[in-house]
């Protein structure tokens, strides 16, 4: 059993970084690729990035391309979501996902989930 508790959310101003982390426990990640999606107010949890198991392949959502960048670190059990350049369009409750082989960017091919954190963009 997989669990996942994501960190590193909050408030920041537009323009601004932040980075999030979700830490893995249960198990190792060993086959296991890894996800982000996000869920506004009143909207569909949407998929943001992706990385294989072995963290060569990264996949990003087109809204967020060149402004998030997505790493695992093996030997943590640990993936991160780099974001930059943040708008306010980006606040959303992010979720962290982990699914046996490649990822996906469609959310219900993925078996486990983390709680959530908090990401706010003021303008």
């Amino acid at each position: 059993q997989v669990q996942l508790v994501e960190s590193g959310g909050g408030l920041v101003q537009a323009g601004g970084s932040l980075r999030l982390s979700c830490a893995a426990s249960g198990r190792t990640f060993s086959g296991y690729s890894l996800g982000w999606f996000r869920q506004a107010a009143g909207k569909e949890r949407e998929f943001v990035a992706a990385i294989s198991w072995r963290g060569g392949t990264t996949n990003y959502a087109e809204s967020v391309k060149g402004r998030f960048t997505i790493s695992r670190d093996a030997a943590k059990n640990t993936v991160y979501l780099q974001m930059n350049s943040l708008k306010p369009e980006d606040t959303a409750v992010y979720y962290c996902t982990a699914r046996m082989g490649w990822y996906s960017i469609d959310k219900s091919q993925y078996d486990y989930w983390g709680q959530g954190t908090q990401v706010t963009v003021s303008s």
